[in-house]
């Protein structure tokens, strides 16, 4: 068996047409762009570039873009004063603070301070909370993203087993929960499972989010799975490198001849979350302006 990758590249390619001609509906509709606040605190080398993509992929998608770029020594009642401005501009419909944010700064509290209805990173403990017991809220993008790749694959999740391992609030909690209300039979597995191979066996479908380097093997996976891998690790180097290659957390070539269908690293999950995040942002700008979601968004 020879598993079919699951290209998260054209996907969300797909998903970033999609958005961008339902943003041109929206500012028809509303006489406005839809837009995107994104807020980058310090010098992060990552989140800089990720920043840059974000700001470049919203304005393709014919969206506003407002990036607000601070020092790393801003005060958290600086940071608190610019969030609530956000809130309250009506040219802004979702706002992004950037993680990870500089030591001396409470992530939780500056969270806490976006509006929930402004909040498409989906991290807020209110749209958690609408996540867990079924109401209409932002999810993160990349368990939605997730999401969206096994629909497209599977269909109708209904009665089949999951395990999802890793148990973070940004990953593996909320991706359990939308598991969950799929019909899917879900477990959460962690690093203090007992025989997680044996736990990941039983599981039709497979989603890593561990943050370590090729850690499922082959034989972990029963055959037939659909295997999402969240990961994405950078080895060391190899001698006269200058760059280790990326790898998930899913051993890729050796699962390949046990899964039915995975996900690559590069080019699965990673490119679904910034699609999923023009698309949170979009179905903001409509709740915002008072007008029906669409259809397919």
């Amino acid at each position: 068996m020879t598993a079919q990758r699951i290209d998260g590249k054209a996907f969300a390619a797909r998903l970033r047409e999609r958005v961008g001609e339902l943003a041109a509906q929206f500012e028809g509709q509303a006489g406005r762009k839809a837009g995107l606040a994104v807020v980058l605190v310090g010098e992060d080398p990552a989140s800089q570039v990720y920043v840059r993509s974000k700001g470049k992929q919203t304005v393709e998608a014919g969206m506003a873009s407002f990036e607000h770029r601070l020092p790393a020594d801003t005060p958290g009642e600086d940071l608190l004063a610019l969030v609530n401005q956000l809130n309250n501009d009506p040219a802004v419909d979702g706002i992004l603070v950037q993680l990870p944010l500089p030591d001396h700064l409470d992530e939780q509290a500056i969270i806490s301070a976006i509006s929930p209805d402004k909040d498409v990173d989906g991290f807020h403990v209110i749209n958690a909370g609408r996540l867990s017991v079924g109401q209409s809220g932002f999810v993160p993008c990349t368990p939605l993203g997730c999401m969206m790749l096994l629909a497209d694959r599977l269909g109708d999740l209904s009665g089949l087993e999951a395990v999802v391992i890793g148990r973070s609030n940004i990953v593996g909690k909320p991706m359990a929960q939308l598991l969950l209300d799929a019909n899917a039979t879900v477990t959460i597995a962690h690093s203090r499972t007992k025989d997680l191979p044996g736990v990941v066996r039983r599981a039709d479908i497979v989603v890593a989010a561990v943050g370590r380097p090729e850690m499922v093997k082959a034989e972990w996976l029963k055959p037939g799975a659909t295997v999402i891998d969240v990961g994405i690790n950078r080895l060391p180097p190899a001698e006269g490198a200058e760059k280790g290659r990326l790898v998930g957390d899913v051993a890729f070539d050796e699962a390949s001849n046990v899964a039915s269908a995975i996900t690559p690293v590069p080019g699965g999950v990673g490119p679904m979350t910034i699609a999923v995040l023009l698309r949170n942002t979009l179905v903001a700008a409509y709740r915002n302006a008072g007008l029906a979601v669409p259809e397919g968004l």
